[in-house]
């Protein structure tokens, strides 16, 4: 019989309206979400592994990491053939994609969530529940880590949180999903390009993100550096580009030993070093590293396991070339 572990981790899925405190938080078990499901497959053995209980939005990058640990121990299992983590979808793309650099197993690794809580009458969870399970114990392996939701599933890399309350949640922008469930079948339109396994045993959490706006300054970079950043994302203006006084941070943090990202604010498209008078080329210049494609929080998670695994500068320009596209 096939062995699939169901690590819950709380979010909108397992959360329940408090009357007490007039508001809605996590609170179910595993075994409550396992209840909830339309049909439980006879020919499977799910194991529960409760992680935690919390809203994503209280996560943070070394509770996303020591998931990541979790996972890995699982699929280690010769018994186990795949893992569903039920995540709340704020921060969900993030743990996905930590996971999907550190777990080295090729088994299914599946997260999934809902967008109305559990005690709504018409709430996603069960579907996605469901679905997501299948999907882990389905066999089809070597698509990495992959979020599930409303009958899509998409590579970790490439999945954004496009809407804050429908529950078609997610999408892959540019890329288009990995596949769908359609009733009874899997279908796979196709398999991630762009994958690395990164073997570390820490990572490093003070990583900032900084997104550029009209007439941004130097002032946040400069925060960041004087307060203990090990290394800066910015999310740029279109193709890459940055203010004068920006680029005169970007120069500082660099000189100070900070790796620096350029990533783009844009919805789609990738960055690429084409303008001056403090755009790409000159942030280039200075020593910035372009991240292509990826979005700035991916960007983000990305260096933060870079530095962990304790990569030179030359490595970390290399995995995000990779990665970035």
């Amino acid at each position: 019989m096939k062995r699939v572990v169901l690590i819950t981790t709380g979010g909108t899925i397992a959360s329940r309206f408090d009357p007490t405190h007039g508001w809605v938080s996590a609170s179910a078990s595993g075994n409550e979400l396992l209840q909830t499901l339309h049909e439980r497959p006879s020919e499977l053995s799910i194991e529960v592994d409760e992680f935690c209980n919390l809203g994503s939005f209280n996560f943070d990058l070394d509770i996303a990491f020591r998931l990541a640990q979790r996972i890995a121990e699982h699929l280690a299992r010769p018994e186990v053939a795949g893992a569903v983590v039920t995540h709340g979808t704020d921060t969900m793309e993030e743990s996905a994609f930590l996971a999907d650099l550190v777990v080295p197993s090729e088994k299914p690794v599946v997260f999934t969530g809902a967008q109305r809580y559990a005690e709504e009458p018409d709430t996603d969870g069960p579907r996605n529940l469901g679905d997501a399970i299948r999907l882990a114990a389905s066999g089809l392996e070597g698509l990495g880590a992959v979020i599930l939701f409303d009958q899509e599933f998409h590579a970790a890399r490439d999945a954004t949180k496009t809407h804050a309350y429908r529950v078609g949640a997610f999408s892959s922008m540019g890329h288009g999903m990995l596949g769908e469930i359609d009733g009874e079948r899997i279908v796979l339109h196709r398999r991630p390009v762009r994958r690395s396994t990164i073997r570390t045993q820490r990572i490093e959490p003070f990583v900032d993100l900084i997104k550029l706006v009209v007439g941004s300054d130097a002032r946040f970079l400069r925060a960041a550096i004087q307060s203990g950043a090990k290394g800066l994302v910015l999310e740029a203006f279109g193709r890459g580009n940055a203010t004068l006084s920006v680029l005169q941070g970007v120069r500082e943090a660099i000189a100070a030993g900070l790796p620096v990202v350029i990533t783009t604010r844009c919805p789609q498209g990738r960055v690429e070093p084409i303008y001056g008078n403090g755009g790409g080329k000159d942030l280039a210049a200075a020593g910035a590293i372009f991240a292509g494609d990826l979005t700035g929080v991916k960007a983000r998670v990305l260096l933060s396991v870079l530095l962990g695994a304790g990569a030179s500068h030359a490595m970390i320009a290399e995995h995000i070339a990779k990665l970035g596209g």
